[in-house]
Parts: C-alpha cells; structure tokens; sequence
C-alpha cells in the first residue's frame, strides 16, 4: 500500500513572459543532483512569432532548486544548432554518469512535423555552464531515452521509448559497451533488427500507448521505471486517450525482466492545472529523484506547466515487489467463502453477504444481509470466538422488515433490509442499513439496541427511522462512535461522493441529515473512478482515523477497497488515501456470483493489531481476510507528512 501525493506547491514551474523562449510553456521536467543543489531541466516553449516557421519552438531550460520543489532562476540551455534538431529540442531526460551529464532529448527535424523527423538526441556537459558535446542517437523514429546512472552487468544502459510516432510503439533497453555507441548508426542497425527481444511487455491492450517517463532509480529491490500509460491512446479505440503515470519494478542484473509493476496509474488529471492547458486532460512524467525517504516525481501538466507528487520509496516499491506485497494489501484467511447460503434456511436460501461486524467481550457478532427467494433482504448474525471461524449461526434473521418504507411492493422485487453497519456509543448499538421498497429510491434507515439485549439474544431493536432526503439516492451510512467538539458526525453517500453531516443528537425523531459535506469522491481514470462509498464505521487511531472504502471502476464496474486517513478532530478532512487498492475480487467465488467482480465490507474489527475485514463477494458469500493496522496506518502517514 502506499500514496502518491501532489505537492500543494503545484504547479512548481509555470511560463513567464520575461522570458520570450519560455513565455507560451514550461513542463516535463527531468531532475539531477548537482552538489548540494537540484537542478531541473525542462522543455520551455517560446511565445509565438508570426514569422517564424513554425510559429513558437522546444529548447531546453535549467533552473536550479534546494529542496526539489522551489525553483528560482531560470536559464536556456539547449537551443537549435544542428540541423536534425532545427524545429525543436524537447523532453530532456538527464542523467549523470560516470563523471558527466548526458541530457537526452527529442530533435526535430522537419516541419510539418512528421515521424521520421522525430528522433533522440543527447546533449553531454561536464557542468551545466556549456553544452560540451551533442550528438543524433538513434537513425529511427523514437523519444524519452534515459541512461541508467551506472553500468549494468558491465554494460552502459539505456531505456528508451522506440517508433512513438509509427505504433505500436516499444518501450525498450539497449546495452552498449562504451557510452559513445549510442549515437553510432552501426550499432543502432544491429540493435534495431532484433528490437523485440529488448522490449519490456508493459501494453494491456491494442489501443494503448506506452513511454518512458524517468530516468531508472537504484533501489535495493530493482531498477524503478516511472513510465507513462495512455489507455485508448490511438483514435481507432473510438475512446478518447486516458493518461496515467505508472511504475514498474525491473530486475537489477537483467533489467529486461520485470519483477512487478503496479496494475494501474498511480496518478491520473485530476487538478485544474491538470485538466486545462494547452493539451488539456494530461499528466505526463518526465523525472524522478529519491530526497530523504521520499520519491519525487516530476510531470508535466496540459503541456503548459511542471509539477511535482511524492510517495515513501520503499512503501511504492514493496508493494509492488512481488514477494512482500501482501503485506501490503488484505489477506484472505481462506481460500473458500466463511459464509454461504443455507438452503434450508428460505430467509438466506439466495445470497448472504455484505456483513457489519462488532467485537463485544471477546466475541465477533457478524450481522449480515441474507436475501430470499423472492428477493427480500433480512439481517442474520453470526457469532465468531476468534474472528476467523463461525461458531455460531442464529437460526432466524435478528432483523425483519416492518415499516412500510422497507416492505415489498413488487412482487419479487429487490426489497428489505440491506447493507448494515453498526457503532457502540454508550451502553447502546446502532444500526444504519439501507431501506428499500422495491419502488425507491432506497434511504437510510437507523435503528438501535441495548448491549444487554443484544448479548441476551433479545432483539429489542427500536422502531427505526429514515434519517436521509426523500427522494435522494442516499446509502453507505454510519455513525463516529464520538463527538466532535459536541456534535456527532455521521457518514453517507449521494450519487457518487462520500458526504457527512454534523448532528447535534442521534434522537432520530428531531434529527435528520439534511447536508452533503463532501468528504471525497472518485479519481478520474482510476479503480475507483465511478463511484465511492464507505466499507464500515472508522477505527481510531492515534494518528487519526482509519476509514476503509469501497471504490467502483468505471469500465467494468468492479468493486475494490481502499483506504483514507481522516482527521483526529476532523472528519471532513483526508488526511491521506491509498493510491492503489487493497483488496479486489481475485478468488472465483469474488468474480462470479448474483453480481461479478464485488468484494464489499460492511465491517472490520481490530485484533492483536490486525483489521479483520468482513466482506460480501460477489453478492452471494461472505469473505474474511486481515491486515496488520499499522501495514494500512504507516502509508497513510508516510503520504500525511508530504
């Protein structure tokens, strides 16, 4: 688990008209370390000159930095001189190596601008004060090649992004044995014959689009690629191109070989300065460097400006390392579902699934959603000793449909009592589950038992109450088991954000929640980009509270789960959320049931400093599985502090 986090500094470069070459755009960054200092280079474009042709042109600018994201002054380092550059110079990827810098770049050499014309380049200086040496690399189409800071099984490596502009394009290495042969035509001959048996397989599909983004970084794990994915990048998708940064771990002696990557962008346009530009609707990354614990990733934005996100280096690479990531990410405790449904049982003979969970006196009591025949959801329970095992299973549903809110008016129809969670606040349990009729839209319904009564089997549970809009998709509800500063604070969700509104009792016949305060929502393009809702009531911690979620993609619909930090003495504030997820549907029983590919908590308990986490998969079974606390907390901290 690990969360990448946009500097609040953002956008950390922007165009200037004080300078004409760098007046229209400044973006796509490249880092290096330079004694004490950083210095960022980046492709500046100049304010358009009617008789010019083309009107405005790519050079490459340096700007130095003492912390990696506050940069001051600004100089032109790489302009036109040759003519296999002479439309532009753009994208420098900068690396030193064995006592100098090599700054790759794209030349362009013909206008209109066209494939062949566009090739890599590479700039060489000894000091940032001249360019020494600059040189044509490659006698083929291709961009955004980066040297390795070291060799690599004696060899000098390279990582480049071949044939950008004639798909499908390839991300590949090339090893030479001097440094020179990279912008020897020979050895490119030699190389590009046998292309395919350099390329890493990072495609998922046909329509997109792969690019280096970063120069590699060391790690003790392997060489870390922060690369750029562009789902739907060719037209005949009939889909607009989607941009993403994702990271890939390669193996340090063969970097050819990959070793884990992430299984979706870890980043995606979601700012203003994101979405709005001269390209609107692009992140793009172009540097990397390792600052005190952090990974500082460099990007460009719109293709207007450069920007900056960080993530805990080793939270990133040992989740996508594949012999730790799991503890990184929920455990199943078994291999096979903890509940199914009971075909003697007609009230659960369909499907029981989406279970709350509460720990009193040494016991897990799993209160569930357990559905008919004829499609009416009732709530059953549970009883576990040690969280894992079901020991108990009450014979009757502990919770019935009887208001008319929440009773069948069509035959057959989906109807009852759904989706329970439940918080202790005193000597008493409340229950929010969501309402439905059949005829809808559904609401929240509360409704609430003393402790006594319910250790005594004695379901007393009090007349329940709607407590959101009628008329208002409103669902995924549960109460803080405290106050803040007086007032209680629940959770719930309308259309597709997670809301919460301040109560000043939970006397439901006075109160109602009449407010969507946004707490947060989908990310455009990611695994939870259609919709998002809370898993189960927030476990407190020091640091803040620990707020497990569900997330819904927007292609398949596939449910995944996910975490935020909130705020100690505010729960309106995200503090920190998990780039990725950490659990999915992966087991049959998750992937195929009454509706595919769900895993959906409605509870977790803590343990001995494990969150076991209770889950419905597939809506037809219930799952368990279980993480260590301080495996979901330390990201979300590590990711706080940025």
């Amino acid at each position: 688990m690990f969360v990448v986090k946009r500097s609040r500094e953002n956008p950390i470069l922007t165009p200037t008209g004080e300078h004409y070459w760098e007046a229209r755009a400044t973006f796509n960054m490249s880092p290096v370390r330079v004694g004490k200092n950083i210095l960022g280079l980046y492709r500046a474009i100049s304010h358009k000159d009617k008789l010019m042709v083309p009107e405005d042109i790519s050079t490459i600018g340096v700007t130095k930095s003492t912390d990696g994201k506050h940069f001051g002054e600004r100089r032109r380092l790489v302009e036109p001189e040759e003519d296999w550059e002479k439309f532009g110079c753009e994208d420098p990827r900068v690396t030193y190596f064995e006592g100098r810098y090599y700054i790759f770049y794209t030349a362009l050499s013909t206008y209109p601008f066209s494939a062949d014309g566009i090739r890599t380049a590479v700039a060489i200086t000894d000091d940032f004060k001249r360019v020494e040496e600059r040189h044509l690399v490659t006698p083929f189409n291709s961009k955004a090649m980066a040297l390795f800071p070291e060799r690599v099984g004696g060899k000098v490596t390279a990582i480049l992004s071949a044939h950008t502009d004639t798909p499908p394009a390839k991300i590949a290495i090339a090893q030479a044995d001097k440094v020179e042969d990279f912008w020897d035509k020979d050895f490119w001959d030699n190389w590009h014959h046998g292309i395919d048996e350099h390329k890493l397989e990072l495609s998922r599909g046909e329509h997109d689009h792969v690019e280096v983004g970063a120069a590699p970084i060391h790690t003790e794990r392997g060489w870390l690629l922060i690369y750029s994915y562009i789902k739907d990048y060719f037209p005949s998708s009939g889909r607009g191109p989607k941009f993403g940064i994702e990271a890939v771990l390669l193996d340090l002696d063969d970097p050819r070989k990959i070793i884990g990557r992430t299984k979706g962008p870890i980043l995606t346009p979601e700012e203003p300065y994101e979405l709005l530009g001269h390209v609107p609707n692009i992140v793009f990354p172009s540097g990397a460097i390792v600052v005190d614990e952090d990974l500082l990733i460099y990007y460009g934005a719109t293709d207007t400006t450069a920007c900056l996100a960080r993530v805990n280096l080793d939270d990133l690479v040992s989740s996508i390392y594949h012999d730790t990531e799991q503890e990184h990410r929920f455990e199943r405790v078994s291999t096979e579902p903890a509940m199914t449904p009971l075909g003697e049982n007609e009230w659960e003979s369909k499907a029981v699934f989406n279970p709350a969970a509460i720990d009193i006196e040494g016991r897990v009591y799993i209160l569930y959603r357990a559905l008919s025949e004829d499609n009416t959801s009732t709530i059953g329970c549970a009883v576990s000793k040690d969280g894992v095992n079901i020991d108990e299973r009450v014979k009757s549903p502990i919770y019935l449909p009887r208001e008319e809110f929440e009773k069948k008016k069509i035959e057959n129809a989906n109807s009852g009592c759904e989706d329970p969670r439940l918080t202790k606040i005193g000597e008493r349990i409340y229950m929010c589950y969501t309402a439905f009729d059949g005829i809808g839209p559904a609401r929240v319904a509360i409704s609430s038992i003393s402790e006594a009564d319910f250790l005594a089997r004695k379901w007393d549970w009090s007349r329940p109450k709607l407590i959101t809009p009628r008329d208002v998709d409103d669902k995924d509800t549960c109460l803080f088991p405290e106050k803040f500063e007086g007032k209680y604070f629940i959770l719930h969700r309308i259309g597709t954000d997670i809301c919460g509104d301040y109560l000043d009792s939970i006397d439901f016949d006075e109160e109602m929640v009449d407010k969507c305060i946004r707490v947060f929502g989908p990310r455009r393009d990611m695994w939870d980009a259609h919709k998002v809702g809370i898993a189960g009531p927030p476990i407190k911690t020091s640091k803040g509270w620990v707020l497990l979620y569900h997330g819904i993609s927007e292609d398949s619909h596939t449910y995944r789960v996910g975490a935020v930090l909130l705020d100690l003495k505010d729960p309106t504030r995200v503090r920190a959320r998990s780039t990725t997820p950490i659990l999915e549907p992966e087991l049959e029983w998750e992937k195929e049931g009454l509706v595919s590919n769900v895993v959906f908590p409605c509870g977790a308990v803590v343990r001995d400093g494990a969150v076991y986490l209770y889950y419905g998969g597939a809506d037809k079974v219930i799952g368990i599985a279980k993480m260590k606390l301080d495996n979901i907390l330390n990201p979300l901290l590590n990711g706080a502090k940025i």
